[in-house]
């Protein structure tokens, strides 16, 4: 292993201490870089018992699940999978501003559920320092359950996390962030299996071309490709973009609007006052 700064050696061991003093947990597991350096440190830990738990929805792609589940056998960590629809939960599907925080209201509950079933005395998640300055409803929703977060006890934001994470080896070190599908709707349009199912096409496809860092935004009719910054000019090449617009148009998109703006992570927030 690579050493550490005497400051991120010590936020390491108090991350220990407070896991350790749980004695036995739940890790809202989603196979990101926040909550795989939790459940990797956890897993670590002599006598604290742990239990990954990820969701499977249609708000998230097959190959999260997949990556979620390699990454629990990889760390020997006791790993459970339930399937969930965010969309049954009255209001989610009119993708109203507190959309995350009806989100939260369902899937908090189920791995409390599990943690109880299971003997555990936490429900842990992945949310940073960093998460605490962002419009995330989904925080209340923790708050009103009991959810803690470890790594913002410990004081570790994003920039740490990435470093620890290589410091363990882990291939999520340096994974662009993610989130739900959800994400790429503007708020008060609505979400349904079916226009998600186009989002997680259109980006597999991208990520197929060799992007890594994308989103594409459902706007209804149009689909808004966005690429991060050190990524765009590869869209300055016109068959490339030929292909986008083909394959896009394939999956039910009638207007593809290739950004000329690198990704900004979290725009559509923007609308929030």
């Amino acid at each position: 292993m690579r050493s550490l700064s005497p400051v991120l050696d010590a936020k390491l061991a108090h991350l220990k201490s407070i896991l350790s003093d749980m004695g036995s947990m739940v890790v809202a597991f989603s196979g990101g870089v926040d909550s795989t350096f939790a459940l990797r440190v956890a897993t670590d830990l002599p006598g604290l018992q742990v239990l990954a738990v990820t969701t499977d929805s249609p708000t998230n792609t097959d190959e999260e699940i997949t990556e979620a589940r390699s990454l629990a056998r990889e760390f020997g960590a006791a790993h459970h999978v339930e399937s969930v629809n965010e969309l049954d939960t009255p209001g989610y599907a009119q993708n109203p501003i507190n959309r995350c925080y009806l989100c939260k209201q369902t899937l908090y509950p189920l791995c409390q559920r599990i943690a109880v079933e299971s003997g555990f005395a936490w429900v842990v998640d992945g949310v940073n320092t960093d998460d605490l300055g962002d419009y995330r409803p989904g925080l209340k929703a923790a708050e009103e359950l009991g959810i803690r977060h470890p790594l913002v006890e410990a004081g570790l934001d994003k920039r740490e996390i990435r470093e620890l994470s290589a410091y363990y080896g882990l291939r999520t070190a340096d994974r662009p962030a993610s989130p739900c599908l959800s994400s790429r709707f503007p708020y008060g349009t609505r979400i349904d299996t079916q226009r998600l199912g186009q989002v997680a096409a259109a980006e597999a496809f991208m990520r197929e071309l060799g992007f890594i860092e994308l989103r594409v935004r459902h706007l209804g009719a149009e689909a808004r490709v966005e690429v991060a910054d050190k990524e765009l000019a590869r869209l300055d090449d016109v068959g490339l973009r030929q292909r986008i617009v083909e394959r896009l148009s394939t999956l039910g998109f009638s207007q593809i609007d290739i950004s000329a703006t690198p990704l900004r992570s979290g725009s559509l927030n923007d609308v929030i006052a």
